[in-house]
């Protein structure tokens, strides 16, 4: 009963505790992310688990399932039909407790170069503000974003702040994926 009474408390809670984040649908789960996975009613199937690295994530009954590129809500979906075999309408609960895979890294003429774990999209002007914007020695107008497509090629995308500055190629201040590199010459 005391088990009971605690999940009751823990879902009340839940939106509260994770914020507007936790409400969005947008972000994707990463390899790195740690969840909380549990099933009403079953205190047997309660687990925390990383997204490992190839995308799956293992719960019991369910085996492995994919979890990289889906939303929590897709991933419960996919966890309670894995479930329907062994529980009748089986009530999922997935929970981010650290999203350790959607992470951008900035490097260079900045006053806090370092990787930064960012609980949303962000776009290249909001990394280079969360590094503490460009040291007076930074070329502007050469910033480069280093992006490695699925087969681990890497790309060089210009950015030049100039522009934004002016607000001219706003088109240029792309959304960051994770794992992509800032770098700040």
């Amino acid at each position: 009963m005391l088990n009971k009474i605690r999940w009751l408390v823990a879902v009340a809670i839940l939106p509260f505790s994770l914020g507007v984040f936790a409400q969005d649908n947008f972000y994707k789960l990463q390899p790195g992310d740690l969840l909380v996975i549990s099933v009403w009613g079953e205190e047997s199937l309660h687990a925390e688990t990383p997204v490992r690295p190839d995308g799956y994530i293992s719960f019991p009954l369910a085996d492995d399932v994919e979890a990289s590129g889906k939303s929590v809500a897709e991933l419960r979906s996919a966890l309670a039909g894995k479930l329907k075999k062994y529980i009748p309408d089986p009530v999922v609960t997935v929970m981010t407790m650290d999203l350790r895979g959607n992470t951008v890294y900035v490097i260079g003429k900045v006053n806090r170069p370092g990787p930064f774990q960012v609980q949303r999209q962000i776009d290249a002007v909001q990394a280079l503000s969360m590094a503490g914007g460009m040291t007076a020695y930074a070329s502007a107008n050469k910033i480069s974003i280093l992006r490695r497509d699925p087969n681990g090629k890497q790309k060089s995308i210009p950015f030049e702040y100039g522009d934004i500055e002016k607000g001219q190629n706003l088109e240029q201040n792309i959304l960051l994926q994770p794992g992509d590199v800032v770098v700040v010459p």
